[in-house]
């Protein structure tokens, strides 16, 4: 059975595989000529419609992993937690979808997330 802790990370990941393809997925879809032909407002209606289902994931998972509500985090680790998720799930995205090349600066980042989660946690 999933701990409040751990079911507020897996909520946090999939929010964010949604958040990822409503503000970047567009890109990528300007390949078909369906989508390359929808007007400004319509890309945005199309995003917005993903991203509903971000807000739904990511509402709970904020509300079960926060401390006031019963979870494991406090609202700084919780804000730490989603923004590593956030780049961890951007560069697969990036790396799969536009076939960007990771290169050592990248891998220079993440160590430093690393250690900001590592310093978000120290008692």
């Amino acid at each position: 059975m999933f701990t409040n802790g751990l079911f507020s990370v897996v909520l946090l990941i999939l929010s964010n595989i949604f958040m990822t393809f409503a503000w970047y997925g567009h890109l990528k879809l300007r390949e078909y000529s369906w989508f390359e032909s929808l007007p400004l407002i319509g890309v945005i209606v199309f995003s917005w419609a993903i991203a509903f289902f971000e807000y739904c994931l990511q509402v709970p998972a904020n509300r079960l992993g926060f401390k006031d509500s019963g979870g494991p985090f406090d609202i700084m680790q919780l804000k730490v937690i989603q923004e590593v998720i956030t780049l961890v799930v951007f560069t697969v995205f990036s790396t799969i979808a536009f076939k960007m090349e990771l290169k050592w600066n990248h891998l220079a980042a993440f160590f430093c997330l690393v250690l900001t989660v590592y310093f978000i946690f120290k008692k």
